[in-house]
């Protein structure tokens, strides 16, 4: 069947089902700058193209993430005024600021001894689902370190991690019923979350430890430092967007696997090829983009590969197109460990909002899937893996697999 761009559709629903490759190679060749009409809020420019998307991002005078945030949907005046206070809705200057400040809690020495500690805790997982014949691979598996991590970081006690990953869920499901059930529901895990910040904040003032909250309450810059708010507004970004970017990664790359039992094989035969597994793990986070995308929006009347913009228009730059490219990725859907070079844009495309964590992520995916498929390198899938109703976060929820295949 002949399909046309009246089928476009890059909401909720069809994320809901899988990633609209077929659409996006649509558009990038005959639309790659699309006006995309939405339901029940204004319409906005769907931006497809790899040079487009990075040039976009890394423009923010002209496209900013603060005027309008960085979701499709239009929030309402009190919403949009407390996520303006998250670094990824802000723009520079004030985001310089923030992120200077922050960047306390991610100096060499720190990332380095966290790095060192992923080793130690993907042994772990991996040990604690040994014997069993079957499990589901997100919660007990792939959810697990990332949290994990997140909480050490954090300074949360590993008792309390499994309510920060209901907290995230909530948090970042909103469109998904099987983690938010209502407005209230998620205004209530807002409140939830921000009120044990505020606790190991009011701790980490008193008693300073070895973790990032200490380093995020003791920051200064010229006698500049963090407010309570803006703490608490790192807090929940760290606990869900630390978590669950990286939690959807590791299980897009196993899906990956398990639909290709080659390169599965072929990995495993190479688990000990470090380089190997360097560009794999690249090749994962091109291949699973863990945000679908960013909405920016216009400041000044513009245009994007001779589209004009209008001043006030959303903008909306999606990187699970960029990434499969093909004027900048050789045989783009094919998933090969090898690929060199792989300038992927999972973690933005450069620019002021380049993910903080990118190391930290390479790190955890690396090493939980090699660990996993030395112990399990007959896993395969158990039945239907299901995906999130996002159209900002490329979640799978649920993925069983049988351990030994």
């Amino acid at each position: 069947m002949t399909r046309t761009l009246a089928d476009i559709d890059l909401l909720e629903d069809t994320w809901a089902r899988s990633v609209p490759y077929d659409q996006f190679d649509r558009l990038r060749r005959d639309a790659p700058v699309y006006w995309h009409e939405h339901p029940t809020a204004r319409g906005f420019w769907a931006v497809t193209r790899y040079d487009d998307v990075r040039a976009v991002s890394r423009d923010h005078e002209t496209f900013s993430a603060e005027l309008g945030s960085t979701f499709i949907e239009d929030q309402t005046p009190e919403t949009l005024e407390l996520i303006r206070m998250t670094i990824l809705n802000m723009d520079p200057p004030k985001h310089s600021r923030y992120r200077r400040l922050v960047s306390a809690g991610f100096t060499p020495r720190m990332i380095n001894r966290f790095v060192d500690r992923i080793q130690e805790r993907a042994l772990t997982i991996v040990a604690s689902v040994e014997g069993r014949e079957e499990v589901e691979f997100v919660e007990d598996v792939a959810a697990e370190l990332p949290l994990q991590m997140i909480c050490e970081m954090i300074g949360v006690p590993d008792e309390d991690r499994h309510r920060i990953f209901n907290w995230s869920n909530r948090l970042v499901g909103f469109q998904d019923d099987e983690f938010r059930t209502s407005e209230e529901d998620g205004q209530l895990a807002a409140a939830e979350i921000y009120a044990y910040c505020e606790a190991i904040a009011a701790d980490r003032r008193n008693t300073g430890r070895d973790d990032i909250m200490t380093a995020l309450v003791t920051a200064e810059i010229d006698g500049d430092r963090l407010t309570p708010d803006e703490i608490n507004m790192f807090f929940v970004t760290l606990a869900v967007a630390g978590n669950e970017t990286t939690r959807n990664l590791i299980a897009h790359s196993l899906l990956a696997l398990l639909e290709r039992p080659d390169v599965k094989a072929d990995l495993v035969a190479n688990i000990g090829d470090d380089a190997l597994w360097d560009s794999a793990t690249e090749e994962f986070l091109r291949w699973g983009s863990s945000i679908h995308n960013f909405r920016r929006t216009a400041t000044r009347d513009t245009e994007i590969a001779g589209q004009p913009i209008k001043a006030g228009d959303k903008v909306v730059i999606f990187f699970a197109s960029a990434n499969r490219d093909p004027s900048r990725f050789e045989e783009p859907n094919t998933f090969d460990p090898r690929r060199s070079p792989n300038e992927h844009l999972t973690f933005g495309g450069g620019g002021a909002h380049f993910c903080l964590g990118a190391n930290l992520a390479r790190a955890q995916i690396k090493v939980m899937m090699r660990e996993f498929l030395r112990r399990f390198p007959n896993v395969d899938a158990a039945g239907q893996h299901r995906r999130m109703r996002s159209d900002f976060v490329n979640g799978i929820k649920y993925l069983p697999v049988h351990l030994d295949g």
